[in-house]
């Protein structure tokens, strides 16, 4: 598929499934994009089509320990 082209029917269903199974399994939205050659918008709007419940922006944080302050000057 060319950048830009547009997917529709049994092609778009079938990539949404696909573009669901890897964000499901951990991979980030702007992964996926870059994977399939598509903007972070199209992988945002197909993954809320098909109901995927999407993550908080940031991805992991590590634990902070009690006491520590949120953000230390770099």
């Amino acid at each position: 598929m060319r950048k830009g082209q547009q997917i529709t029917g049994t092609a778009r269903e079938k990539l949404a499934r696909e573009m669901k199974e890897q964000y499901e399994g951990g991979r980030s939205i702007r992964a996926i994009a870059e994977a399939y050659g598509r903007s972070y918008g199209f992988v945002h709007r197909v993954l809320t089509e098909t109901d995927v419940s999407l993550r908080g922006r940031g991805g992991e944080h590590p634990q902070r320990h009690p006491g520590t302050p949120a953000h230390q000057g770099r």
